[in-house]
């Protein structure tokens, strides 16, 4: 074999492999999006409204309510016996409660509202990526609760990562990490800690349930170090939203 036959031979090879990577990437997140109903059924999904409840470490059951509206709003209360931590998101600002203001809406930073806006996407990043400016890579496989799942690294349009692991038989989201924790994934460490990575946060998800509009939701979600698992004993499709919902009252 001449050396111009090889080198020939190893570019094909080469383009190959990237291009065999990038279709088995589309390949994977269409399978995810017919598990969840196809991109038809997607599109019809307006809104929701969840409500779950958790046992802390304590032994205290912790329940939450969140309202969303596609590209519109997300609003979170989370009541955990003692007091309530809500959240008001939509695409104008975000506001933020807690008992340690005596439940007071203060409004959120601005560069930490600009951080929260992905919460308005209600399918989530994975769902149409590359019209939304998104990058997705193929990882391989691993094992998730015992089960082969495909690992795709996804990198925001403002360049943060998520990797996210899909069911190998389902094609169904069991797992996502995010760097950093809290509700938004930010997670920035200040003072003594400020030259620390962000932790990651991990959220399991399992139970997968249709709504009777046939819409598919995992039921059971648990995320690392956040009290357990939470179960939704609710989840409404597309119904009516109170206009006092995008308020901070």
């Amino acid at each position: 074999m001449t050396k111009g036959t090889a080198f020939t031979l190893l570019t094909c090879l080469v383009f190959g492999f990237f291009t065999v990577q990038a279709q088995t990437v589309d390949e994977v997140l269409a399978g995810y999006e017919k598990a969840l109903g196809g991109k038809e059924k997607l599109q019809t999904l307006k809104s929701v409204y969840m409500e779950g409840v958790s046992i802390a470490g304590n032994g205290n059951e912790i329940t939450s309510k969140m309202t969303k509206v596609d590209g519109q709003l997300m609003r979170s209360e989370i009541n955990f016996g003692m007091g309530s931590f809500q959240v008001v998101l939509t695409d104008k600002g975000g506001w933020v409660s807690n008992p340690r203001n005596g439940g007071k809406f203060e409004p959120m930073p601005e560069d930490r509202h600009k951080a929260a806006l992905g919460e308005l996407d209600l399918i989530g990043p994975l769902y149409n990526y590359a019209a939304k400016g998104h990058k997705a890579q193929l990882e391989g496989k691993e094992s998730i609760n015992g089960k082969e799942a495909y690992k795709i690294k996804l990198t925001l349009a403002n360049g943060n990562e998520i990797t996210y692991f899909i069911d190998a038989t389902s094609y169904l989201l069991v797992r996502e990490i995010r760097k950093g924790g809290g509700m938004f994934g930010g997670g920035q460490r200040r003072g003594a800690n400020a030259d620390q990575q962000p932790q990651e946060l991990i959220t399991d998800y399992s139970d997968y349930q249709s709504t009777p509009e046939g819409f598919l939701f995992p039921f059971t979600v648990k995320r690392n170090g956040m009290g357990g698992e939470t179960i939704y004993e609710k989840i409404e499709v597309n119904k009516p939203v109170d206009p006092k919902l995008y308020k901070a009252e």
